[in-house]
This record gives structure tokens, C-alpha cells and sequence, in this order.
């Protein structure tokens, strides 16, 4: 069973957790479950630089989504635009690793084309993990959840499958803030949220029964991603990496590091399921069930914890008064030195990949 906790120290869980499963899934992207297992040994920890760790895309366009929210909780045409002015400065800072259906949408919004209509058609994982905030925010207004969902994720995806793992995901950090879930809840009723982030179809619908059926089964995290074919690792594709994320916070609910270590045991785009896992069993356990060592670990610059916090606790304030407020201040210049860096070590990850154990 889990504590009862403060709606801010679930709006934190949700943040950082995002953050943490980021940075510790970063130096295996890409990499096989087979060559993971052998090349990351042991208890899953912070190897980017020097036992430290990076947040990468997921925490940026998470911090994105929060600080538009912040500004705009009123209205989600507005909320847009700030989203999609964030994503044109973004990608000027030269951000390692952006997704190919996020890069052609931005280079769109460049040219002048409206955000409403700047997304191009793909079942990429964008939306999925930058709607956890949306999730909490509106957790207790429900009624306009929808709206800004839909507005986030046409800025850059238009496939309605993008829209439905975002909307599973915030629906579940929803679910959490909501019902101040301190135990698993019912399969029944976990099916049930997942159910309603359907729009007719099929293939979702079968996905949700796959998810009830390994549960009743006892699979493991690992055992279920091979079920989806996922024998080489968790791919960038929405119905890979949403169900893959929403069992290991069902199956090992209330227990963050757990869920998180199952995901990246899975292999593959390990930042993104890392960052959507961490998400997910934050909102459950807060700040406090976080390993302190994963937290402390996170080694980035202007947008740190301590960033990563404020925005977390005004979040959450705001999401009780929702008037318009001031994001949260950080020496945005300073993403370029910090991208800079991000880069040159990202490199020497990929030359590190070149030599054995294969």
C-alpha cells in the first residue's frame, strides 16, 4: 500500500519521475534487450557521464507542456500557440535525438504554418509522453481534459492512435491524482480508463484485453513486451510503447523503482518508456518513493531539479486556482552550451557501441 499524499507531491512524482526514467534510460536507446542486459549489469543507475545523468526530449517537451499550462490554463487555443512557439525556439537550441514526426512539424510551424495544422500523419510517442501534466492539471476538470490533449498532440502527430496513447496516459496520471489511488486499483477498473481513451479502434481495444489477459497470467514486463513481438526492444511506435509503460505501472503498482527498472529491462527506445513509466508511478508514489540516488543523480543545466520542482508545485497550485501565471524562470540561453555538451556525450555513447560485448 502507498502513502496518502499531497496533491504537490504527486504533481512532483509526475515531473521528476518523468525526468529520472529519462535520464536512466538514455545511455541504452536503441540498444536490444539482449545487448542491455549485457552492457548494463545490475541495478539500473545513472551512466551517462560518470554515474551522472541527462534528461533528453521527453523531460523537455514535458517542462514545455507544464510552462504553456501555466500561462494558459484558460485556454487551450492559446495554450497551443505557446506550445508551438516553445517547440520553434527548441529546436534552434539544437536538441540531440528529436523524432523525425516532431522535426518535419516544427520545420512546418517555421514556414508558417499554422499549429493546427503543422503535425504530419505518425503514431510516434510525442504526445504520449509530454500528457502527463495535462493529466494532472485537469484531473479534477475532466471536461476540458480532452481539448487540450487534442491540442497538444495535432501541433505535431495526426494519426488518431498518437491521441489515444496520450490520452491512456494522462488518463491514468488523472486516475492517480484523482482518486488518490493508494492501492492497485481493480483490473476491471484499470481496463476500464484505458477503455475510455479509445475513439473505435479495434487494434486499441484488443490491446487493452492483451494487457488484462498477461496480467491474470502473472507475465512479467519483459514476457508481455515479447507477446507484442518486442523481442529486440520497445519500439518508437505508440501501441509499443504505451502498453508496454501502462502494465509495468499496473503490475508492479506503488513501487516506482520497479516500474521504471521493468521498462528498461524491455530494451529499445528506453528514454521515452523510462520517461512515460516514471511519469506514471510518480503520480502514485510522489517525490518521496523515488530512489533518492536516481534523483540526486540527474546532472543537467538551466533546467535542473530544483526547476523541475517549482514548476511541479506551481503546477499543482494552479491546477486548485486556474488563473494565469508566469512560467518559471530559467537562463534559457544556456541551452545551447548545455546541448552542446549533450551532444559531444551522446557521441561518445554511440562510439562506445561500436566495441564488444555485442
Amino acid at each position: 500500500m502507498v502513502e496518502k499524499l499531497s496533491r504537490i507531491e504527486r504533481f512532483r512524482g509526475v515531473i521528476l519521475g518523468t525526468a529520472v526514467g529519462d535520464a536512466l534510460g538514455l545511455p541504452a536507446e536503441g540498444i536490444s534487450r539482449r545487448r542491455a542486459q549485457k552492457l548494463f549489469k545490475g541495478r539500473w543507475r545513472h551512466r551517462l557521464v560518470i554515474n551522472r545523468g541527462m534528461v533528453s526530449d521527453d523531460t523537455d517537451h514535458t517542462v514545455f507542456v507544464a510552462q504553456s499550462l501555466l500561462a494558459h490554463p484558460g485556454s487551450s487555443e492559446l495554450f497551443t500557440k505557446r506550445l508551438s512557439w516553445c517547440l520553434r525556439w527548441w529546436i534552434l537550441s539544437l536538441p540531440a535525438g528529436v523524432g523525425l514526426a516532431t522535426l518535419k512539424s516544427i520545420l512546418r510551424l517555421w514556414i508558417g504554418i499554422s499549429p493546427s495544422r503543422s503535425g504530419v500523419y505518425s503514431a510516434g510517442n510525442g504526445p504520449a509522453m509530454r500528457s502527463a501534466p495535462i493529466g494532472a492539471f485537469f484531473a479534477f476538470t475532466p471536461e476540458r481534459l480532452d481539448g487540450y490533449l487534442r491540442a497538444s498532440t495535432k501541433i505535431t502527430h495526426t494519426d488518431p492512435r498518437a491521441l489515444i496513447g496520450a490520452k491512456a496516459v494522462a488518463y491514468l496520471t488523472a486516475f492517480s491524482i484523482r482518486e488518490s489511488s493508494t492501492e492497485r486499483p481493480s483490473l476491471e477498473k484499470f481496463s476500464k480508463v484505458l477503455q475510455s481513451a479509445n475513439n473505435q479502434d479495434e487494434d486499441w481495444d484488443n490491446l487493452v484485453s492483451l494487457i488484462s489477459t498477461a496480467y491474470r497470467q502473472r507475465q512479467s514486463v519483459d514476457q508481455f513486451a515479447e507477446s507484442l513481438g518486442l523481442l529486440k526492444g520497445v519500439t518508437g511506435y505508440v501501441y509499443h510503447t504505451v502498453p508496454v509503460a501502462v502494465y509495468a505501472w499496473y503490475r508492479h503498482f506503488g513501487d516506482f523503482e520497479q516500474t521504471v527498472g521493468a521498462v528498461l529491462n524491455c530494451g529499445g527506445d528506453t528514454d521515452t518508456t523510462g520517461a512515460v513509466a516514471g511519469a506514471l508511478a510518480g503520480a502514485v508514489v510522489g517525490e518521496k518513493g523515488i530512489p533518492g540516488d536516481w534523483l540526486k543523480g540527474i546532472f543537467d543545466w538551466p533546467r535542473g531539479s530544483k526547476q523541475l520542482r517549482k514548476i511541479a508545485d506551481l503546477l499543482a497550485e494552479k491546477s486548485q486556482q486556474p488563473t494565469a501565471t508566469p512560467p518559471v524562470r530559467y537562463f534559457w540561453p544556456g541551452l545551447v552550451l548545455r546541448n552542446a555538451f549533450f551532444l559531444s556525450v551522446v557521441l561518445l555513447h554511440a562510439f562506445r557501441r561500436l566495441a564488444p560485448p555485442y
